[in-house]
This record gives C-alpha cells, sequence and structure tokens, in this order.
C-alpha cells in the first residue's frame, strides 16, 4: 500500500512538473550550500537530471522490497561520501525531493502519502546509515 502511495505521488509530480531536479537540488543546495561546488561542471543540470532519476528509481526499488535496494543505497552512499559528500547529507537528498514533491503535490499531497514519504526515508536512512 506504502509503495503505491509513492508511486503515484510520483506520477502525479511527473504530470505537475516536467523537470522537478532544479527544485530538488534548489532545496538542497539551500540546505547544504556546500554540495552546489560539487556541481560546478554541470551547467546542463543533465548531471543532476540522470541522478535525480535514479534516485527515484531506487526509491521505487525500496519500497517494492527488492533484495539490492539497500545494498545499492549503502553503495552509493560510500560512493557519494568518497565525491566529498558528508554521510549526514546524502538521506538530506531524499528528504529534499520528498518536500519539494510535497510543494509541487500541495493539497493533493494527503496524510497517507506522507506517511508512505516518511516511512520509506526512515528505511533510506537507515539503508545508508548502515554503509
Amino acid at each position: 500500500m506504502a509503495g503505491n502511495a509513492i508511486s503515484q505521488s510520483l506520477e502525479r509530480v511527473a504530470e505537475l512538473c516536467a523537470d522537478p531536479a532544479p527544485l530538488v537540488y534548489a532545496r538542497l543546495f539551500e540546505a547544504h550550500p556546500g554540495m552546489a561546488a560539487l556541481f560546478v561542471r554541470d551547467v546542463s543540470g543533465a548531471v543532476r537530471g540522470h541522478m535525480l532519476a535514479t534516485a527515484i528509481d531506487n526509491l521505487l526499488d525500496l519500497t517494492d522490497d527488492s533484495p539490492i535496494a539497500a545494498t545499492l543505497i549503502q553503495a552509493e552512499r560510500v560512493n557519494h561520501e568518497n565525491l566529498g559528500v558528508p554521510p549526514d547529507v546524502f538521506p538530506a537528498f531524499f528528504g529534499a525531493m520528498a518536500d519539494t514533491f510535497r510543494d509541487l503535490l500541495g493539497a493533493e499531497w494527503t496524510p497517507q502519502i506522507d506517511a508512505a514519504w516518511a516511512a520509506l526515508l526512515e528505511r533510506l536512512t537507515a539503508a545508508a546509515a548502515a554503509a
């Protein structure tokens, strides 16, 4: 049921916003200004767009209880740490996603969707911390 709420919210976000990546990264950089420097060469935003798409795929795998989802998140947390992303900032990116999507959905962000995203972010944070 929670996975359904996540996928439905993502589908609706896609209908409302062709490219939410600039909004997600703006929120991330506002909360963690040092992260913007890591994207100085991404002048077109293509890298950020690709990373957001990959993150969404990983979240959907996590909601489907994919046996590799948590391991992939752990590996990506370590990869990102090697790129200069502090371990506590890695899950903050996913929080920025959820906050941005909540803003985009407005009144359509229901308590069911909120609960599903909160549970998913908890699982993601736990998986990342286990790396």
